[in-house]
């Protein structure tokens, strides 16, 4: 590769002309900004100088954490340890003080600097300190003691919804100011830990399988919600060159293991004990996941789905007698499997989105699109 220099050194001496060095940096620029088609970009770095600052920030948040618990023991601003020792657990103060450094940082390195990395774990310290910092001043103004006296899950899950409640509107809050798209999915996950807190103070599954499924059922029920959110923002951007799509992005990201657990989990495979039966039914739904993934052009179905189908194929393989090599005819299966649908992914694609009607081809990402690199995920 040549550099800027060398090309101004053989224009001024008369070895190109200066019309054909413009030509090449335009040329190499655009082989560099434009993407294969049908490959899922979002910016997670913008440099090395990225992970220099996120490394720095996570030091200095832990630092700031460490502190507001000191503070938050020392003038009795914590929650009280009922269980004997006397002791002092977590103040409320430490998350707070998080969640306060966060916004202060973000200040400069995502409103101002538009770095994505650093602005992503800034945004989850802000959106996880809220949480947290809100979760432990209820406790301590309920009391400890009335948790550990209360046998009900009522008052956990209304603390618990409470909770996510106020960290929805404090990811609401991060994204009008600072717009980073993970920040929806963010804001998505708190509003869904509150309706299953809501659900869980209902149907109380501490001893109740059927209770248990309930809420498994439920989470399901909004992984679908958050799967449709996700597409709604990926209808609106279909040729994947906006901030749009990055949002987008991390919704299918969040939907994907509110789908995949639940339906394997009412398959039983959380149990440890899976049948030929249950394995099979796991490889369909599998296949599946990889139709829908090709249809909307997102491989987070696939992920989140990945364990479970490798240990239904694990014991499909120890049911036919492959117990010395079922681990890696399993790898061996799997892998090939999802490197060839990688290799060919833009073929496959367009004959699973060719079988579906023309009103949905419609709503999805375009098949034949140029994805221009994405835009800066601050």
């Amino acid at each position: 590769m040549y550099s800027q220099q060398e090309l101004d050194d053989a224009v001024s001496a008369g070895a190109i002309s200066s019309a054909a060095a413009d030509a090449l940096r335009a040329h190499v620029e655009r082989q560099r900004s434009i993407a294969i088609p049908d490959e899922e970009q979002f910016r997670l770095l913008t440099g090395f100088n990225d992970i220099f600052v996120s490394i720095a920030a996570a030091i200095l948040l832990f630092a700031v954490g460490w502190i507001g618990q000191s503070i938050g023991q020392a003038i009795g601003l914590a929650i009280h340890d009922t269980s004997g020792s006397g002791g002092w657990g977590p103040s409320f103060l430490a998350p707070l003080a998080v969640a306060g450094t966060a916004w202060s940082l973000a200040l400069f390195f995502t409103a101002r600097r538009r770095m994505a990395l650093p602005s992503i774990l800034l945004l989850l310290a802000f959106v996880g300190g809220t949480l947290a910092a809100t979760g432990f001043l209820l406790v301590q103004v309920i009391g400890a003691a009335q948790f550990n006296n209360n046998p009900s899950q009522l008052l956990p899950a209304t603390v618990g919804a409470v909770s996510a409640a106020v960290a929805a509107a404090a990811a609401w809050l991060h994204w009008r100011r600072f717009h980073v798209p993970i920040t929806v999915a963010a804001g998505a996950a708190a509003v869904a830990a509150l309706f299953v807190a809501i659900v869980i103070a209902i149907v109380r599954p501490a001893d109740s399988e059927a209770a248990k499924n309930i809420i498994l059922g439920f989470v399901l029920l909004l992984g679908v919600g958050m799967f449709l959110f996700a597409m709604w923002w990926d209808a609106s951007d279909r040729a994947r060159i906006t901030r749009r799509s990055d949002v987008a992005f991390w919704l299918h990201l969040l939907a994907a293991p509110m789908i995949a657990h639940p339906i394997f989990a009412l398959l039983g495979l959380t149990s440890g004990t899976v049948g030929m039966g249950e394995a099979l039914m796991v490889v369909a739904l599998y296949v599946v996941f990889g139709i829908t993934a090709l249809a909307v052009d997102r491989r987070a179905l696939l992920v989140s789905a990945l364990a479970y189908v490798l240990y239904a194929l694990t014991e499909l393989f120890k049911q036919f007698g492959a117990v010395e090599l079922n681990v890696a005819l399993t790898a061996l299966v799997i892998g090939s499997a999802l490197l060839l649908l990688s290799a060919f992914w833009h073929q496959a694609r367009r004959l699973v989105v060719a079988a579906l009607p023309a009103g949905l081809q419609e709503r999805l990402p375009n098949l034949d699109r140029i994805a221009v690199t994405a835009q800066p995920a601050a």
